[in-house]
């Protein structure tokens, strides 16, 4: 057969029908008188299985569409180690659970321990990824409370404050989150021991005429999902959690973390996802990110029970202040390589 000697596709064909008469079918890839690359290794071996020609330009481009689109798969991966986290925690109870069925007795505060040791660890990840600080525990409450945060694309910033209340006030929080949460395989006894709960008020409003403290986000879902960089507070004319603040004569904490959709941002702005959501009521918005900002969380004035508010009027007030702490500790719009910024300024700073 007569070859084609121009072009660099003719060459190509040229070399690559050499190559192979110079190696059997039953030669090994590394033999003969010129060692072949593994790419062209596999290349050749394609090549007289499929009885293609030319498939190591095909080869050639995906491994170059793999190296052009490989950061763009990790930034929407790392979300995912947070997920890790959360199923690491889980395996853990499971284990400190079984260690429970092999021993007679534990007192009453069996899982003190295992929360302490999930905190140690989650606060571990929060100072060494995103250098994390809590400005104003001390205005937590030693008794009842009911904290309200703006919510992020997702709370890992709540699950760091909870490790931080832990550590140094030796101090659980009950929290408030969507139905579809309870619903995730293998949460349920990740969500006991940390007093997970997803309502009614009445329970709300027991938990923290115990004494404790309650968590609420009042955007919920739909302000994880469709907020964005100008960190726009999405509440609607939520004002169950003011009513349970008011029924339990409770304070209301407000709460913000300072680049916390930097951290992990969504594609809420795509309207196919909105209309799913608001359909399905399903988180089903793609998020990415996982970068290593930096985060604080700053918690505010507490706003006392005030007999004379109403569920409104209360509701407001607590939206004001948390309005108040973004516009105070925040820079509208969001930049995440300002926050990186922030986040290995600080580090310097501090060694």
């Amino acid at each position: 057969m007569e070859e084609k000697t121009s072009g660099s596709g003719g060459g190509k064909r040229r070399w690559s029908r050499s190559r192979s008469q110079e190696i059997s079918r039953n030669e090994s890839c590394t033999a003969g008188q010129i060692p072949m690359s593994y790419l062209t290794c596999l290349a050749y071996i394609l090549e007289e299985w499929t009885g293609v020609e030319y498939i190591e330009d095909y080869l050639n481009y995906v491994a170059y569409l793999l190296w052009l689109f490989t950061p763009l798969i990790i930034v929407f991966l790392l979300p995912g180690i947070i997920l890790l986290f959360l199923y690491f925690s889980i395996i853990f109870l499971y284990i400190y659970k079984r260690k429970k069925e092999l021993k007679e007795a534990y007192s009453n505060d069996f899982w003190d321990g295992a929360k302490k040791m999930l905190a140690v660890i989650w606060y571990g990840h929060a100072r060494i990824w995103h250098g994390y600080e809590v400005h104003g525990l001390e205005k937590i409450p030693e008794g009842r409370g009911l904290l309200i945060y703006y919510h992020g694309a997702t709370p890992v910033d709540y699950f760091y404050f909870v490790a931080k209340l832990i550590l140094v006030k030796n101090r659980s929080c009950y929290s408030v989150a969507d139905h579809f949460v309870f619903k995730i395989p293998g949460f349920k006894l990740l969500l006991e021991v940390f007093g997970v709960m997803h309502g009614p008020q009445e329970r709300c409003v027991k938990v923290l005429k115990n004494g404790n403290l309650v968590a609420i986000s009042p955007g919920g879902v739909r302000e994880a999902l469709f907020s964005d960089e100008t960190y726009v507070l999405m509440w609607g004319n939520r004002r169950g959690f003011a009513q349970v603040a008011i029924d339990a004569e409770a304070p209301i904490i407000p709460m913000f973390t300072q680049n916390v959709r930097e951290g992990i941002r969504t594609l809420g702005r795509i309207k196919l996802f909105r209309r799913m959501y608001e359909y399905f009521r399903l988180p089903v918005v793609p998020l990415y990110g996982g970068f290593p900002v930096k985060y604080r969380t700053y918690i505010g004035d507490p706003i006392p029970y005030d007999p004379n508010l109403n569920a409104a009027e209360l509701a407001e007030k607590a939206k004001n202040a948390i309005q108040s702490l973004i516009d105070k500790h925040q820079k509208i719009p969001g930049n995440i390589f300002r926050a990186l910024r922030e986040r290995f300024e600080t580090q310097l700073k501090e060694d």
